[in-house]
């Protein structure tokens, strides 16, 4: 019976662990710092509204409630603001990174390879014609009892 409790708490404490949000909430100092702020401006909130005064009236014409309110409504603001920019995981390689890493790997072989650099140049402007030039004038021809 035990055991199964310990093993529910540290699925419990892996799930929490894992979770942006708790994960947000114990890295962001500023976080914390609103929550507990907006807390305890609810609480002197409640605490003026509780004295028991009508509380129609010290919503209205009460400004130090007013102003715990206010400050404790911006701080909530902040909360969320801040857990809706939870973190995001952490991007491993991407598109970017393996189109730079081709470029920079075919620069490479194209700069140290000769055979590489030909064949690329072949397909891109075509194959060079190889050709043998055979003259279509005759050499002038010298007399056979001339000297030369």
């Amino acid at each position: 019976m035990a055991n199964k409790k310990v093993a529910k708490a540290g699925k419990a404490a892996q799930s929490a662990r894992s979770n942006p949000y708790v994960q947000r909430f114990l890295e962001d100092e500023d976080l914390r710092k609103n929550i507990v702020q907006a807390y305890e401006s609810a609480r002197d909130a409640y605490g003026r509204l509780s004295n028991g005064k009508n509380p129609t009236t010290q919503i209205f014409d009460d400004k130090k409630l007013q102003k715990h309110v206010k400050n404790a409504a911006g701080n909530l603001r902040d909360v969320s603001v801040s857990l809706r920019e939870a973190p995001k995981k952490q991007r491993k390689g991407g598109f970017g990174r393996v189109l730079l890493l081709g470029v920079v790997g075919t620069g490479v072989a194209l700069a140290l390879s000769e055979g590489l650099r030909k064949k690329v140049l072949d397909t891109l402007f075509g194959a060079e014609e190889e050709f043998e030039y055979t003259s279509t004038t005759a050499a002038p021809s010298t007399p056979a009892g001339t000297p030369a």
